[in-house]
């Protein structure tokens, strides 16, 4: 039962407080509460206002007025199976230039949310607010209403929607060498999951993905490796951090089971991190504000303790050299034949900064780049949203750019998208905490491969390998 205290009038000074039941969310025992516990203890707010669905509902489809026409261009989506909305779309081709041979060209098209959630407008507020979505196991708590984020600011399959889109030309080593941004109107030529991509290129394809082989896939997988080959070079940090997901059946949790990644995401987060890249970088030249994505570099303690931690799996961490991402590479490298190797991704994961929003640019750490703004996840992220505005502004794109009251309070809004974010983590953790709890409720006394990832005066924490559940065995439980 979710209830509120009443008001103060009529309370006695003493004894238990009078409360107003305001909903019933089911009993803690089932599994599918588990999310709705989760948002309710982190104040991941649920629903939108009714002058936000008005908004949303009003909403019409978008037209060429003002807008390059990229109809022709077969941009498509590559996302998760069970993905609802599609933010970004990708297509690459040979640069034809004699100028630059063996480069490629390739475009990012990014949903134009911008043009739906105006600036101070009631959408925009609700957004602000939320910060970005939050995404729970067996639920979405979406930063736009559904019309929006599933419908017209979602990539469609054969359907005409609004977009930014960048077209990145990269030479015959990955290196880009220049690019531009326009203010689209694009059709999705397709639809395709990791999985369909992925087993399409590893000889697989199937009734969709084959005629799509030679004249779209191939070509993005070539121009992949060329810009791949670039950020070997650039050594941003490789920790290999394992997502699982929670399978559900009969509205209860079934199993638990690794995510298989693929070249087919490593793709598309190359693209987008390109993009992403591009966004930063034609701000710098407009001299226009940003909230950039800034990851700083670990502090003194941190390395400190990792110092410690190395000589207990046979490694070190020499003192005096500068710390870099291709140092914590090379640790990794090493790692990979080791039986340590989750603990030790999972110390140097530990042992990074924590990344944020910020108008002040201090470069990412983690990617090794020195400018980075978030710009290929408009649906779910209102940072990115930000940066859509800026981007129209400074390319004189349309007359619903930033304005000077938004930018002003960049720093207000850097700090407030930055703790929604720390937040969503935080209820994502516990509602997926939860599910596995009530996973293992029903095999208690089962035997479980695991690995101690902590000592205590009062016992061991410990990881099970199968799902990735943490919890401690009591020193009282440990004999002699």
């Amino acid at each position: 039962v979710f209830a509120e205290l009443a008001p103060d009038r009529g309370q006695r000074a003493h004894g238990p407080k009078r409360g107003i039941i305001k909903e019933v969310i089911g009993r803690e025992s089932d599994p599918r509460a588990a999310s709705i516990l989760a948002m309710h203890t982190h104040g991941i707010r649920e629903g939108f206002s009714a002058d936000e669905e008005t908004q949303a509902n009003a909403a019409q489809k978008p037209t060429l007025k003002g807008r390059t026409d990229l109809r022709d261009v077969p941009l498509i989506t590559i996302d998760p199976e069970d993905a609802r909305d599609h933010d970004d779309a990708v297509y690459a081709t040979p640069d034809t230039d004699e100028k630059n041979k063996g480069g490629w060209r390739v475009w990012v098209a990014i949903a134009d949310v911008a043009a739906y959630v105006t600036t101070g407008s009631a959408l925009d507020r609700g957004a602000w607010r939320r910060g970005n979505s939050t995404y729970f196991p067996d639920r979405v708590a979406p930063m736009l209403p559904e019309s929006l984020s599933a419908d017209l600011c979602s990539l469609r399959e054969h359907e005409e929607r609004a977009c930014l889109a960048v077209e990145m030309t990269f030479d015959r080593e990955g290196r880009k060498v220049r690019h531009k941004f326009v203010r689209g109107l694009m059709r999705s030529a397709a639809k395709l999951s990791y999985e369909q991509a992925q087993a399409a290129i590893d000889g697989k394809p199937d009734d969709k993905t084959g005629p799509l082989l030679e004249t779209i896939l191939k070509p993005l997988w070539a121009a992949y490796a060329c810009v791949w080959e670039a950020r070997t070079k650039r050594q941003p940090l490789e920790i290999d951090a394992p997502e699982h997901k929670i399978i559900f059946k009969d509205g209860k949790v079934a199993s638990v089971k690794r995510r298989e990644r693929f070249d087919a995401h490593k793709l598309i987060e190359e693209f987008m991190i390109q993009a992403n890249v591009c966004a930063a970088e034609t701000l710098e030249q407009k001299t226009r504000p940003q909230i950039y994505r800034c990851h700083d570099r670990p502090s003194d303690t941190k390395i400190a303790a990792l110092t410690d931690f190395l000589p207990t799996v046979d490694m070190s961490w020499a003192k005096g050299q500068s710390i870099t991402s291709g140092r914590f590479n090379r640790i990794l490298h090493l790692a990979e034949q080791s039986p340590n190797k989750d603990i030790i991704n999972e110390v140097i994961l530990r042992t990074q900064s924590q990344a944020v929003y910020t108008p002040e640019n201090i470069g990412h750490f983690g990617l090794n780049l020195r400018a980075y703004s978030h710009f290929t996840s408009p649906i779910r992220r209102y940072a990115d949203v930000t940066i859509h505005r800026a981007l129209i502004r400074a390319l004189k794109l349309g007359d619903d750019g930033a304005t000077d009251a938004e930018e002003q309070r960049y720093d207000e809004t850097a700090q407030h998208i930055s703790d929604t974010e720390r937040q969503s983590m935080a209820a994502e953790r516990d509602a997926t905490a939860r599910y596995i709890s009530a996973f293992l409720a029903d095999r208690i006394g089962a035997n479980f491969e695991g690995r101690v990832t902590g000592v205590t005066r009062f016992g061991l924490f410990v990881r099970l390998d199968e799902t990735q559940a943490d919890g401690l065995a009591p020193i009282s439980t440990l004999g002699n």
